[in-house]
């Protein structure tokens, strides 16, 4: 499977959307619930990086179905949504990405996904769903939740993963790289993608090879950071 790579945006700029998609990355992550942003910089965002290759996948705080609606409506490709632990909280998220009768989000013909009503609502592809694997919990469930018709990936969350091992390691099923490896096989019994945050990008290669597909690198936050260290660093002996 060909790699989709991607890139955190927590800073909320659309100017930094807009740079990251002409640069080239396949998908970039708009990051609701950690970032800086709020939910009024989405829609900029997204509007920067129209007419490019670049897909705009949402992470949504929470999987409240109406924060879920709202950035579908505005145009974002796919949404990300994390602490995904069951099955059954899966098929809910899913559920509210989709209309009637295999959903329960709102319809609308003008919203912006729609080129506001000048465009068939039959011509728009239904939204790419990543589910977060972040726990011990979801770990364990990955299976039934790489199962869910309508999850497209799995996307673990290596910061969130590796805090809930170290809090509830007695109730997992493996340490770290184990988990790793039952969520992929999980995914590839489902024939189901997997995807991960890596801050190195000379971790990629080790990653796409364990069988990582959706891999993000680094966010706009921490770029800026190494960078301004790295200036000052260089300029101390001054």
């Amino acid at each position: 499977m060909k790699l989709a790579l991607g890139t955190w945006l927590s800073i909320g700029s659309p100017v930094i959307a807009e740079l990251a998609a002409l640069c080239g990355f396949d998908w970039v992550l708009l990051d609701l619930e950690h970032g800086c942003g709020t939910e009024a910089t989405i829609l900029p965002q997204i509007q920067a990086i129209r007419g490019t290759a670049t897909s705009a996948i949402v992470r949504v705080g929470a999987p409240h179905p109406e924060l879920i609606a709202r950035v579908l409506d505005w145009g974002a490709h796919g949404i990300m949504v994390p602490h995904v632990n069951s099955a059954a909280e899966a098929e809910g998220i899913v559920r509210a990405t989709r209309y009637a009768p295999h959903g329960s989000r709102g319809f609308s013909r003008t919203v912006r996904a729609n080129d506001y009503g000048l465009r068939p609502v039959e011509t728009v592809r239904p939204p790419r769903v990543m589910a977060q694997i972040e726990t011990v919990e979801g770990v364990k469930n990955a299976s039934g939740i790489a199962r869910v018709d309508g999850v497209d990936v799995l996307f673990i969350g290596p910061a969130d993963l590796r805090h809930d091992l170290l809090h509830r390691g007695d109730a997992a099923p493996g340490d770290y790289d184990q988990c790793l490896s039952l969520v992929l096989e999980a995914a590839r019994n489902a024939g189901k993608p997997v995807g991960i945050l890596v801050r190195d990008p000379a971790d990629l290669p080790k990653h796409r090879d364990l069988g990582f597909t959706h891999i993000a690198v680094d966010s706009d936050l921490a770029i800026l950071r190494q960078s301004y260290l790295q200036t000052l660093t260089a300029n101390s002996g001054d």
